[in-house]
């Protein structure tokens, strides 16, 4: 997982990156959390999203938000932390050119930003938002939701009530074009510390079931 430096908007972005193991492997663009609450792309649920995507074979790059680590710049209330997830998938994107598919995923603050940025990028297949804030942000952008995705939440989290989540999922889900994947892990907190191993099933076989539809359409 070598350490890579890229441009962004305030400064050069820290971020680690796996290349795919071939040349036309779809890219996955890995976001953390909340800047302000301490949370950077070594946070144990951020680096589980990561090696889901890496195991896999996907050109995966995870990074930090301005401010943050080897980052540059200062938190800037989201809209600074959307111009660096941009750069991000610029770079990317621009590194694997032949990739047959993108997707983002990223967890509490991340999730949302991750949210965001597929909106302006259509090109974008798929989603993975892992504790969305949903009763701290103004999620109505969705609005249409771009791409199909799974949101993963915790049963107890007190950070972000599920009924929060789930009102979300309820408007996304009344979408044509797209199919919403909700799932709830019991006992698991916004945080995650005790669930890690959730993260990697849940998503896991997502991302499996995913990508072999995606193989039988090629086929």
């Amino acid at each position: 997982m070598p350490e890579v430096i890229f441009p962004g908007a305030a400064g050069r972005i820290e971020g680690r990156y796996s290349p795919g193991k071939t040349p036309n492997a779809p890219v996955a663009l890995i976001l953390h959390g909340h800047p302000k609450a301490g949370a950077s792309m070594n946070f144990p649920p951020v680096v589980q999203l990561y090696r889901i995507f890496m195991q896999r074979g996907f050109a995966t790059l995870a990074f930090n938000f301005r401010g943050v680590g080897k980052s540059q710049g200062e938190f800037d209330m989201g809209l600074g932390e959307l111009a660096d997830a941009a750069s991000a998938l610029d770079w990317l994107q621009g590194a694997n050119p032949g990739a047959s598919e993108t997707w983002v995923a990223g967890w509490d603050f991340g999730a949302f930003i991750g949210m965001q940025l597929l909106m302006r990028r259509p090109e974008t297949d798929g989603f993975v938002s892992v504790a969305p804030p949903t009763n701290m942000y103004d999620f109505s952008f969705l609005a249409p939701c771009p791409a199909s995705g799974l949101f993963l939440h915790g049963g107890a989290d007190t950070v972000t009530p599920p009924n929060e989540v789930e009102r979300v999922v309820a408007k996304l889900r009344t979408q044509k074009g797209i199919v919403i994947d909700y799932q709830l892990v019991d006992g698991a907190t916004h945080f995650f510390l005790e669930h890690v191993a959730a993260i990697e099933t849940r998503v896991g076989a997502y991302v499996d079931a995913r990508m072999a539809a995606s193989a039988d359409k090629v086929l």
